[in-house]
């Protein structure tokens, strides 16, 4: 969990490094677009950001945290708009962990197993970027996916709340 937390935080601190304007950005917030709580790391022009991200999805005392990495396309120009402030996005990402149990039987007794993986997901978003996609500023979004989940739903989504450098 420590060497999760060391990564995430190495990346937030990316948006103290200057880079060319209009063409990098920084992100951090919660939702399709930061793999969870997370961050991401931008390619950004006036109508379409680029991402990879890096978050954690799940916490428990029990099971530690699910943590994992994300990329997506956010574009706004899909229906020739005149702002740039709604955007629609595909994305892949960690969306959950799943764990199951299994039990073999022989002559020397009952055995347990316990299996457990990260659950990706394929999704579709909506975003509401306050100031533009190409801006510094705050944005919010909804999201649905499909997953790879043998367990648990095939079906899921995230609210977003997060900040753009």
């Amino acid at each position: 969990m420590y060497k999760h937390m060391a990564v995430l935080s190495l990346l937030s601190l990316a948006c103290l490094v200057p880079v060319k304007a209009n063409e990098y950005s920084v992100g951090l917030g919660v939702g399709a677009m930061y793999s969870g709580l997370g961050t991401n790391v931008a390619l950004v022009s006036k109508t379409d950001l680029k991402y990879l991200s890096a978050g954690c999805v799940k916490y428990s005392t029990f099971s530690g945290a699910t943590c994992g990495v994300g990329a997506g396309w956010v574009v706004t120009d899909l229906f020739s708009a005149n702002t740039n402030k709604h955007g629609l996005g595909v994305y892949a990402s960690i969306v959950d962990s799943e764990r199951y149990f299994s039990h073999t039987s022989s002559v020397q007794g009952t055995k347990s197993y316990r299996h457990d993986s990260d659950v990706y997901g394929l999704g579709l978003s909506y975003n509401y970027f306050l100031n533009g996609i190409d801006k510094s500023g705050f944005n919010l979004g909804l999201s649905v996916h499909v997953t790879n989940a043998d367990v648990v739903d095939n079906v899921g989504g995230f609210f977003q709340l997060g900040y753009q450098f």
